[in-house]
């Protein structure tokens, strides 16, 4: 690359102080030039020792541009302008303190950038476990699987493409001041909000499999429904905004829940329709076991089995009761 330009890191936070020196020794490992990078931290006022061990990293390494702003109202997409509002970089470049890029992680994106491959660049994440128990394991499993997730190109692209959204995007400075910072009203999904904004503005996302990060999923199946409920509930109301953007495949978890909650209902009226709902869940189950056995027999470990459908159940049912939620109330939170 000729000439390197400045790049902003912007970081959302809240009480990460397991992992946020994961993401700040990463960084400092990258293979683009450090005088060229700032590091805006937007901290959501963590009550652990997430500011006391940025501060300690900030005594160790002086040469590192990094600077932490207050986001008082604990929101995400609000951490995120508040990031750039307080940023100067000519790039800006997401990032998320519970994940840390590759080494070459931000030099990849700058230069698809620059080589005009498209207005928001990222890549693909890959899923480690958030600690070393079964469940946490069986999760990280089931985050990486089509089965659990879909058909998610960052979780699982092979070739570079042109994709609906980005995880951790970098995107010019001036591709922000022509579509706008991203929506503080849609507090999950706010990724692909704004990528839907750039290309309604005739921009292009790109996903580059060369490009990657690593990312911590969820310890335990609470956590995990609670992440996903979120998705689920946010989902709506992005698709409210943009509605051109819904895809069949976010319609079958919600219609799962529905017909599960109507057939054992049902149920009380005709017995009959328990048996139909067992059924259901059989058929619904059956692939999952299918998979997690698989993945049993090639890692040899037995808790997969049984973890992995626990897992992708868990994250169905949760985004599926989200969603619903969301179209009964009918309003924003």
């Amino acid at each position: 690359m000729e000439s390197y330009p400045t790049v902003s890191i912007i970081v959302p936070c809240l009480n990460e102080e397991r992992r946020v020196l994961f993401l700040l020794d990463a960084i400092l490992s990258q293979t683009y030039p450090l005088g060229k990078v700032e590091i805006v931290i937007s901290d959501g006022m963590s009550t652990d020792r997430t500011r006391e061990v940025i501060a300690a990293f900030i005594q160790l390494h002086p040469e590192m541009k990094i600077r932490v702003v207050d986001n008082t109202l604990v929101n995400i997409p609000l951490a995120l302008n508040l990031a750039i509002e307080s940023s100067s970089g000519d790039v800006i470049l997401r990032l998320d303190a519970h994940s840390y890029p590759k080494p070459d992680y931000v030099e990849r994106c700058v230069t698809d950038l620059v080589e005009g491959k498209g207005d928001n660049v990222g890549g693909i994440w890959i899923i480690e476990s958030d600690n070393d128990s079964w469940i946490s394991r069986s999760i990280a499993f089931a985050a990486a699987n089509p089965l659990g997730v879909g058909d998610a190109k960052y979780r699982h692209a092979k070739t570079a493409l042109e994709v609906e959204t980005v995880p951790f995007g970098c995107f010019y400075r001036k591709t922000i001041e022509k579509v706008g910072l991203y929506d503080e009203n849609i507090l999950t999904n706010e990724d692909y909000e704004l990528n839907t904004r750039i290309r309604k503005a005739g921009g292009r996302i790109w996903l580059d499999p060369a490009i990657q990060s690593t990312y911590f999923a969820r310890g335990s199946l609470t956590q995990l429904a609670k992440q996903y409920f979120r998705y689920g509930y946010w989902k709506y109301k992005m698709l409210k905004r943009h509605p051109e953007t819904i895809i069949w495949r976010q319609a079958l978890p919600p219609l799962f829940v529905l017909s599960v909650l109507i057939l054992i209902g049902m149920g009380f009226v005709n017995p009959v329709f328990h048996w139909i709902v067992l059924i259901e869940l059989a058929l619904y189950l059956i692939p999952q076991f299918v998979v997690s056995g698989s993945a049993s027999l090639q890692n040899r470990v037995w808790f997969l089995f049984f973890g992995i459908p626990a897992a992708i159940t868990t994250m169905h049912l949760s985004w599926g009761s989200g969603f619903l939620t969301s179209l009964i109330l009918g309003k924003e939170k």
